[in-house]
């Protein structure tokens, strides 16, 4: 953009300088023409179409140079806008510069949260299991009891038909 900038840039300021010159050479040709009507009007033996000739080549001269003095303006401002949005482009350019390292920065943090949480998830997945292994051990401690209780009892009902049987 900023190559592209310049470039324009350097085609506004050779516009510019073309149109300086051609409003030099009109100046010029205004003025001369405007010693030529002098020149002619002094003179006697103009006619009044001459003279009005010569009014009009003046007229037609000064037309050509307000309007190459506009389009010189024109270019002028668009150079100066050229200009600043060069500059803005610029300090564009170092926030940008700026933001990516920044950015970076804050990849490398998303980067170690991610593995963190990976870390978590694992550490959860560990967990339930070691949960499921667990109940499925009380389960099993638990239908172990009942056999033992139920055994304890079976031999506590012999026990006693013995005892009652003595």
């Amino acid at each position: 953009d900023r190559d592209t900038d310049k470039k324009r840039i350097e085609e506004l300021l050779e516009e510019n300088m073309v149109l300086e010159i051609a409003q030099k050479q009109s100046m010029n040709e205004s003025a001369h023409l405007g010693w030529e009507l002098e020149q002619l009007s002094k003179s006697t033996d103009l006619s009044d179409s001459e003279k009005s000739f010569v009014f009009e080549l003046n007229e037609c001269a000064s037309s050509r140079i307000l309007k190459l003095e506009k389009d010189n303006q024109s270019l002028q401002n668009t150079i100066q806008e050229l200009r600043d949005a060069s500059l803005t482009s610029r300090e564009s350019s170092l926030k940008f510069v700026e933001l990516e390292k920044e950015n970076q920065q804050l990849s490398k943090k998303i980067e170690k949260l991610q593995n963190q949480i990976e870390k978590e998830k694992q550490s959860n997945q560990d967990l339930e299991t070691l949960s499921e292994e667990l109940i499925k051990d009380k389960e099993q401690l638990q239908v172990v009891m009942e056999t033992v209780k139920a055994d304890k009892d079976r031999q506590i009902q012999d026990l006693k038909q013995e005892n009652d049987h003595l």
